[in-house]
């Protein structure tokens, strides 16, 4: 298995795809190994089942052109950061060694996503320690967590916005391969009041980043580690 540049872990297959997916795409593009852990099977969806949720998974997986995509089968709507689940956490982080992990917002209203940050964070750190749960893999530890910023979550300034804008096609085609969850799906009452669906909300959030960056799509992202630059003058535009 080779050493990846770049894994989104995420607790529900299809949220990389919705959250970050133009931004492995980009890196694909740019010839990074690049792959998704997925936590959960999805087996409380109320829309499909978890074996229909894999199979559009590996189609999504193909149209981004992962290197791996995997799944760790926690618990769906009942991932628990404990001593267990972050020793099988830390074993894949060990044995899938990628330098920059990608994770769930700091903050969420699906339970999953914010006891799924506190576990990677926390697995990101312990896979460092070579005592720490010993199995096949020697200690890793990421060199960089970063977390992903929805709509839900628009008190959180980005740290940086991704431009996707050649990806975005493609990032919305991998959406679209969850036809079990998205199709003829609205937001009514949840997002907008207007009834848009889902694709509609995916890209209206996108083309709001973007414009942050005077790009037409973006994806944004935070981190609350410290950002090295070697040259300020590579620096990309901002806002006025």
């Amino acid at each position: 298995m080779p050493d990846l540049d770049l894994l989104a872990i995420a607790a529900h297959r299809d949220d990389a795809e919705l959250t970050c997916g133009g931004t492995l795409i980009r890196a694909v593009d740019a010839g990074r190994t690049v792959g998704v852990l997925d936590l959960t099977q999805g087996e409380m969806g109320t829309r499909g089942s978890a074996a229909l949720r894999a199979a559009e998974a590996d189609a999504a997986a193909r149209v981004m052109g992962l290197t791996v995509r995997e799944n760790l089968a926690l618990p769906d709507a009942g991932i628990r950061n404990d001593d267990d689940t972050r020793a099988l956490l830390v074993q894949r982080i060990r044995a899938l060694r990628p330098r920059v992990i990608i994770a769930p917002a700091p903050r969420g209203r699906h339970p999953d996503h914010r006891r799924a940050t506190e576990l990677i964070r926390d697995a990101c750190f312990l896979a460092g320690l070579a005592k720490y749960a010993p199995g096949d893999a020697p200690a890793f530890r990421p060199f960089k967590l970063l977390h992903v910023v929805t709509y839900r979550e628009d008190f959180v300034k980005p740290t940086f916005v991704v431009d996707i804008t050649p990806q975005f096609a493609r990032k919305m085609d991998a959406v679209r391969c969850y036809s079990s969850q998205f199709d003829g799906a609205v937001q009514a009452g949840e997002v907008f009041p207007n009834g848009e669906t889902l694709y509609d909300v995916v890209t209206h959030q996108a083309a709001h980043y973007g414009t942050l960056i005077r790009a037409r799509y973006g994806e944004p992202f935070y981190t609350d580690e410290t950002m090295q630059v070697d040259d300020v003058t590579t620096l990309g535009v901002a806002t006025f």
